[in-house]
């Protein structure tokens, strides 16, 4: 008997050190950190040739996952290959200037190690910045079962341009502040991604956001930093806030309605009476993807919500086309 239990205790011993060396290995970064804000330019790309009007567009691809976005579902190659070509297909119709992406993968096993954002920069986007806003070696999610979980993941937030970019940043937001620490050590980082572009000799402030989903008091947190910092380029530069604000425009407690009721900032394609939905896809039932503008520096021109990218993400992509003033 006391062998036994002996070999119990030992083998526990063992299985604790296996986890332990497990989980650090798994939430270890694949990167170093410099890896993490890139701006990479191809000059060999010609400028489009543009007189007044440019478009934009804000886009959760959710790694080209469809509606199965962290479901514990089998994603087989064929379904992201599928969506890579929706969106190739509907991008190269609607022709935007600049596309704004969250949850986009650059290396990742889910998503089988494609980098998204070069397989649509080749559409003829020769500038993108990249913010990478998960990094782990492993992640085990889903938690069950094991053969779903996601592997190595490295993803995060793009832009990409036909015209240049420049000075880019990779802003942190608040953390939720009472996460467990085996959840925090895995959970990915919200940004502000902010990027300079040119238009027609004119800088152009960028700031594609990606808010916090889940914890309401941290997302109103992150809300009020984003919107400081759209305060300190609003007065000096045409700004652009687009992204996933994860804030339904029907909440009246959210805390966007503080955007909602500023008569100097533009909202994008967005009429309270005549609502056009971004999530989820497959039957649209809220706004949580904003294009947001300062209105003394550009004029808006149109915008719609692009319904024929269909169920390649969970999300609907949202299109601004303007001038500047």
């Amino acid at each position: 008997m006391k062998r036994f239990l002996k070999f119990i205790f030992r083998f526990l011993i063992l299985l604790i050190i296996a986890f332990v060396v497990f989980f650090f290995w798994a939430s270890s970064a694949t990167l170093d950190e410099s890896e993490y804000a890139k701006l990479i330019e191809d000059k060999s790309t010609e400028l489009p040739v543009n007189d007044s009007v440019f478009s934009i567009v804000t886009y959760n691809i959710g790694y080209l996952s469809g509606m199965t976005n962290n479901l514990p579902v089998a994603k087989p190659r064929k379904l992201f290959d599928d969506n890579l070509a929706t969106v190739l297909s509907e991008t190269k119709k609607v022709n935007p200037d600049i596309i704004a992406f969250q949850e986009i993968d650059y290396n990742a096993s889910r998503s089988y190690g494609v980098d998204q954002q070069e397989e649509i920069a080749k559409l003829g986007y020769g500038y993108k910045v990249k913010a990478i806003n998960w990094d782990e070696r492993y992640l085990p999610f889903p938690y069950w079962p094991i053969s779903m979980q996601f592997g190595k993941v490295v993803s995060g937030q793009s832009i990409i341009s036909k015209y240049p970019l420049k000075e880019h940043q990779r802003i942190v937001l608040s953390r939720v502040a009472d996460e467990p620490f085996y959840r925090d050590v895995f959970y990915l980082e919200r940004l502000a991604q902010v990027v300079k572009v040119k238009l027609n000799g004119k800088e152009v402030v960028l700031i594609n956001i990606h808010l916090e989903a889940f914890d309401i008091a941290t997302r109103d947190i992150q809300f009020e930093e984003v919107l400081q910092l759209f305060n300190q380029y609003k007065d000096t530069y045409p700004t652009i806030l687009l992204g996933d604000f994860n804030a339904s425009a029907t909440d009246e407690t959210a805390i966007i309605q503080k955007v909602f009721t500023n008569t100097e900032i533009g909202n994008a394609a967005f009429n309270l009476q005549n609502l056009e939905k971004t999530f989820d896809s497959k039957d649209p039932y809220e706004r949580i993807d904003y294009i947001f503008y300062t209105k003394n520096s550009i004029e808006y021109v149109s915008g719609r919500v692009l319904n024929e990218f269909k169920q390649a993400s969970d999300h609907l992509p949202v299109l601004m086309e303007f001038r500047l003033k």
